[in-house]
């Protein structure tokens, strides 16, 4: 026997009920840390199963992937085949070749959200780095900064120097978005950086320059990953919780974690003897942790899932 109009309304309206209910569900409960997160400083693995272990193991949503260009390709295999896990990615290329511009261009034409990491041995005030900060404002894609001073180990040189000159940069390029991260820039939320060590862990001297630049300058930004990230939020908890409310619309989570599994295994410290402090951490749990600890349930949220999807412009 059919449905009257009655009873096929009061149908449709439970069956919305309740898929709110699911919906309101899955917005706090169903979520490890209580907000969907989305791991913004995500290096890809080989396949698509081992970046979903991470993801999975750590408690992410979903990733926004920063890749070398030959990976471009895999990048976005895995944003087609898992839409609502990969949620975009950046490109880089070696900045010293004459066609970097050129393939940069190109690989944003074909779906790339942005430069980044971009992380070569460079000024960062150079002419290499000027024709990219021109060419991300032409193509209204962020760009991701590795900005490092110190070596981590004997071989490896620095990348992307000068940073305390980097607010003529911002002055001077203020339609280019850009996306700090590293030690340079994380160390020098502390006022009193000599550019003397990766990881400083003595109390924070307010008015560091990376601190007063992202207040200062709209189109500066910055990436809470790597042990550089967390070594800023964690070496003087005085700091943090201000830090985070002052700067809520400015800052992104990433991990930048080589780990496998999202709880520490296999590698997470790659290559940097300077960060054994969170050798055997999955960096994302660390992170997400401090981040918790020093915010109310809106601000997770803002610094996990809304900044990312805003300043890379993401699709939810």
């Amino acid at each position: 026997m059919g449905l009257s109009r009655r009873a096929f309304v009061g149908a449709m309206v439970a069956a919305g009920s309740m898929h709110l209910l699911k919906a309101q569900s899955q917005t706090s409960s169903t979520y490890e840390w209580g907000s969907p997160v989305i791991d913004c400083h995500f290096h890809p693995r080989p396949t698509l199963q081992a970046n979903l272990a991470h993801l999975n193991g750590a408690g992410c949503q979903s990733a926004y992937l920063l890749t070398r260009l030959p990976a471009a390709e895999a990048a976005r295999r895995f944003m087609a085949e898992e839409p609502t896990r990969i949620a975009g990615y950046s490109v880089s290329t070696d900045v010293s070749a004459a066609d970097a511009v050129k393939l940069l261009t190109q690989a944003v034409k074909a779906g790339a959200y942005g430069f980044g990491e971009v992380k070569y041995h460079v000024e960062a005030d150079g002419p290499e780095m000027r024709r990219l900060y021109d060419a991300a404002a032409e193509l209204a894609v962020p760009l991701t900064l590795h900005f490092q001073e110190v070596p981590h180990f004997a071989t490896e040189g620095v990348f992307n120097t000068g940073f305390k000159r980097f607010d003529k940069i911002l002055a001077a390029y203020p339609k280019t978005t850009f996306v700090g991260h590293c030690d340079a820039f994380w160390a020098n939320v502390s006022a009193d950086y000599k550019d003397d060590e990766a990881y400083p862990r003595k109390p924070i001297v307010r008015g560091g320059i990376s601190d007063r630049w992202l207040s200062d300058y709209p189109n500066l930004f910055a990436d809470l990953s790597a042990n550089s990230g967390n070594n800023a939020l964690t070496r003087d908890p005085s700091f943090t919780a201000d830090f985070l409310k002052r700067h809520r619309t400015k800052l992104i989570f990433g991990s930048d974690c080589t780990c496998n599994d999202g709880h520490g295994g296999g590698v997470s410290a790659a290559g940097n003897p300077a960060g054994a402090r969170l050798e055997g951490k999955c960096v994302a749990r660390e992170t997400l942790s401090v981040l918790k600890a020093n915010t109310d349930a809106k601000l997770f949220r803002t610094l996990v899932w809304e900044n990312g999807h805003r300043i890379y412009k993401l699709k939810t």
